[in-house]
């Protein structure tokens, strides 16, 4: 368990089509009526939680189709870098959780700005960079466990308090425990060096505990999400917070934990590629996604969780994050690029992995 500390130093009816390509699942929506134009994203958001979304926005806007495409947010990130690099198009709106490396192409030059009096008009209410890349939801990371196996007494409701649960039954949760693989996953890696800057010590304690008992890990929430509803993981850490609120709709089995410590608070990024064939229809996407009724639909339909701090029901935590001073909100902005030296990147990766990974039955998973 070396230099994890100096994590410190360093987060209407509807045919719908789909069609499986090499990078993700494309999901088509025709347009409602005659179709004059088409917006075509590409995002590390489930398709499920989009889709209320694109369903409602093709409400106000019948004669537009979308295509969406969703990836895992490393492979988002690669193919929207190649795209930018090579001046060619890679679609008309990205989108992903990995706030850190949307940030980064930004950075790069690789986004349109966009100011309309939408934008203006929620100016202080959005998570914006530049006017070029926006936030639009409000995502708590979670702890989620399966209330048939962990008694009501041994919910943990802090880093601590896992750490020490696993540590006192390490028999009993050896491999039910899961986590994101931070060599797949971007926002994992986000997440996990986020944890190391809030507390170094507190996370790797909690990592040590976490290799005692084998933890899976795994590319993406929805991987954690099905193992825990087929009841092979008992708990999940720092799963966000909407998928896991949609998985409790369906299996009230799944409890969600919003950690006492402190809980991070994504709002999931957007922006227009430089080369966007049709920039104008992904601003009227985005001014959607910011306008009072694309808020209502994403807190109610889509991602659940509001910018006021207040919880769902059945969540575990605080009555709101915000006022409670629990919620630690990740600002979107030039700070996150130290995420993203690459440098250090492969630094804290590699110590995550010697920490981490210690059996070859890790590698395979």
């Amino acid at each position: 368990m070396r230099s994890y500390f100096l994590f410190a130093l360093l987060s209407a009816t509807v045919s719908i089509a789909h069609a499986q390509s090499n990078e993700g699942m494309t999901t088509q929506f025709p347009a409602l009526k005659q179709e004059t134009g088409r917006l075509v994203i590409n995002g590390a958001a489930d398709t499920s939680a989009l889709k209320p979304l694109v369903l409602d926005f093709q409400e106000t806007e019948p004669n537009i189709a979308v295509e969406y495409t969703d990836f895992v947010t490393n492979d988002l990130y690669r193919e929207a870098d190649l795209a930018c690099r090579g001046e060619s198009n890679f679609g008309d709106l990205l989108m992903s959780s990995s706030v850190d490396q949307m940030v980064k192409l930004a950075n790069d030059g690789c986004a349109l700005p966009h100011v309309s009096s939408q934008t203006r008009a929620t100016a202080n209410q959005t998570n914006n960079w530049r006017n070029e890349v926006y936030g639009f939801t409000f995502e708590p990371s979670v702890i989620v466990y399966h209330s048939d196996y962990v008694l009501p007494q041994d919910v943990p409701r802090t880093r601590g308090e896992l750490a020490d649960l696993l540590r006192r039954k390490q028999d009993y949760y050896k491999e039910h425990v899961a986590t994101y693989d931070l060599r797949q996953s971007g926002v994992g890696y986000l997440l996990a060096f986020l944890d190391a800057k809030q507390n170094s010590t507190a996370y790797g304690r909690l990592l040590e505990s976490m290799s005692r008992v084998d933890t899976q890990l795994r590319c993406c929430n929805n991987s954690i999400l099905e193992d825990i509803e087929d009841r092979k993981i008992y708990i999940g850490y720092n799963i966000i917070g909407s998928y896991a609120y949609a998985a409790s709709l369906r299996n009230p089995k799944l409890k969600i934990v919003l950690p006492r410590d402190y809980t991070l608070v994504l709002s999931r990024a957007t922006f227009i590629p430089r080369k966007a064939k049709h920039p104008e229809l992904a601003a009227r996407f985005i001014d959607y996604l910011l306008s009072e009724r694309g808020r209502r639909v994403a807190r109610e339909k889509a991602f659940f969780f509001s910018q006021d701090g207040a919880l769902p029901a059945g969540v575990d935590g605080p009555p709101s994050l915000i006022e409670s001073g629990v919620g630690r909100p990740v600002k979107i902005g030039p700070a996150l690029l130290a995420t993203q030296d690459a440098a250090q990147r492969k630094r804290f990766i590699d110590d995550w992995t010697n920490v981490m990974v210690t059996i070859d039955e890790h590698v395979k998973n």
